[in-house]
């Protein structure tokens, strides 16, 4: 087992658990809320976040960061339980990825587009952007009038 994986790959892991048990909570109707003006709606909102974890994926695999992709699967943005099921495929294959590198490998760099960070920043800056995902889903839950759930209170704040 690699370094990564043993000393913080819970952080990831346990982010991915809150963030699908916060989908959980949302219904295929919750997901057609905009709170208005330019904003995008929620389902579109959740699958910006699943397109940000397939570059992340991609990244580790081909040291090279590319943001070109987006989910266009009809109906991705208005189903929790495809949403889900994305997610879920996603968060094993970058659990599986990331387990099958050697110490050495998480020294690998990957280019971000003018810059370059180690295989193992590249993975705290993927937590961050799922952080930054949680806090932008707690907008959307204050803005329909609705508590956070305790777990993601106890998470995020």
């Amino acid at each position: 087992m690699n370094r990564y994986m043993q000393d913080r790959w819970s952080w990831i892991e346990g982010t991915h658990k809150v963030r699908l048990e916060l989908l959980g909570q949302f219904s295929d109707a919750d997901l057609r809320f905009n709170p208005g003006g330019t904003n995008m709606a929620l389902g579109a909102l959740w699958r910006e976040s699943g397109d940000v974890e397939h570059s992340y994926i991609q990244s580790l695999k081909a040291l090279k960061q590319d943001w070109s992709y987006s989910n266009t699967e009809p109906g991705i943005e208005t189903s929790v339980e495809r949403l889900a099921a994305w997610l879920a495929r996603m968060d094993e294959e970058m659990r599986a990825t990331v387990a099958a590198f050697s110490d050495e490998d998480l020294q690998k760099t990957v280019d971000r587009g003018g810059f370059a960070v180690p295989v193992d920043v590249q993975l705290d800056i993927y937590l961050q952007a799922l952080l930054i995902f949680l806090g932008k889903v707690s907008i959307f839950i204050r803005a329909m009038g609705r508590p956070l759930p305790e777990n993601v209170q106890a998470f995020i704040g």
